[in-house]
């Protein structure tokens, strides 16, 4: 068995890779929450938290990206000023 945490992070990652939004769409994560048999394997979590765990990966990853494009427009910004 996985751990919730993996299962989190997959659902991010995927959710991302076919849609390219950070914003869950509640119909793909019930469809994920069952065909991955989430329920069976954690029978205490519960869909709501489970989306918003992931809501919450999908921000944080997309939070991430854009201090790294901040940070590479300030390198490329910093070489052309000198």
């Amino acid at each position: 068995m996985h751990k919730l945490s993996d299962y989190i992070l997959f659902a991010a990652n995927t959710y991302f890779e076919e849609t390219g939004s950070s914003e869950l769409n509640a119909h793909w994560i019930a469809e994920f929450f069952q065909d991955y048999g989430l329920q069976d394997a954690y029978p205490s979590q519960s869909l709501i938290n489970f989306a918003n765990l992931v809501q919450k990966e999908l921000t944080r990853n997309e939070e991430q990206a854009a201090k790294k494009a901040r940070l590479h427009l300030d390198r490329i910004i910093n070489s052309i000023a000198k």
